[in-house]
């Protein structure tokens, strides 16, 4: 028996991580069949104008995903901000349009996020024209950590939310990152689809990125800040931004990285 016993227990250890995914989908499915409570949806059309605008279907799965990310993720309020339920779903709504029309476990690293009143202050090193490193303190909007954790500005994610078409959205950009992270460091590769090329988004992406750098250095406009000339994983996230932002003059000038991403984020935002 007392041989048996170690047997025993890596037997239950295995029949428990092989149903832990169907019992979260399940408590999951229940979270999304509860009615979506009055005041929640006011606050989405308070602070949400595009969300009449979306189709039916979409409203409802992005009700559905607030649902369950509201339940599963940890909200923290920083230097003196109260977190309420106003701040859960103006940052969870926006959060959730990245998730629609196609599979997800929810951002399964994610776990808590962290909000600040307003930009919030970070040291960080960088290097001069001579190569000498040193530390400055910046102010950030947001930041996306890859074992955890999501900072956000509450004032910089609210003023995101009702300007839904000036091509800058924190809340969008950070969680594009925690797409990003999925898979290891954020590289501006997420994990693609089925239908979906690793070669040719690599291929368009890395294009386009080297072109941004160009405008950069030149002080040329762009449809893109030039933050996301920094790196490939900050294209991503600054091409998200403007994908659920500026759709249809990313589509006329950037057609090839449209399709890209629609095939990717299984919407196109121009006939919201």
């Amino acid at each position: 028996m007392i041989i048996l016993l170690p047997l025993f227990i890596g037997m239950a250890i295995i029949g428990y991580l092989m149903a832990k995914p169907y019992w979260r989908e399940h408590k999951r499915d229940k979270i999304r069949s509860l009615p979506f409570k009055k005041e929640w949806r006011k606050i989405i059309q308070q602070r949400m104008p595009y969300f009449k605008q979306m189709p039916t279907d979409l409203q409802l799965q992005l009700k559905q995903h607030i649902q369950v990310f509201i339940s599963e993720k940890d909200f923290i309020g920083c230097n003196g901000i109260k977190i309420t339920e106003e701040i859960k779903i103006t940052i969870a709504a926006q959060a959730c349009l990245l998730l629609l029309n196609r599979k997800t476990d929810y951002y399964p690293k994610l776990k808590t996020i962290l909000i600040y009143p307003s930009a919030f202050l970070k040291e960080q090193n960088q290097r001069n024209a001579d190569g000498v490193q040193f530390t400055k303190k910046v102010a950030l909007a947001g930041e996306s950590w890859d074992f955890g954790k999501i900072v956000l500005s509450w004032q910089d994610s609210l003023h995101g939310a009702e300007l839904p078409n000036d091509g800058h959205n924190v809340v969008i950009h950070e969680f594009a990152h925690q797409l990003d992270q999925e898979n290891g460091k954020a590289n501006g590769a997420p994990i693609l689809g089925k239908d979906q090329s690793y070669q040719c988004w690599s291929t368009i992406f890395s294009q386009q990125f080297k072109i941004l750098q160009k405008q950069a250095a030149a002080g040329t406009p762009s449809i893109f800040d030039y933050y996301g000339a920094t790196e490939p994983a900050e294209f991503f996230a600054v091409v998200s931004e403007v994908f659920f932002e500026k759709s249809k003059q990313l589509s006329i000038e950037h057609p090839a990285l449209y399709r890209q991403l629609t095939n990717y984020y299984k919407v196109d935002p121009i006939h919201w």
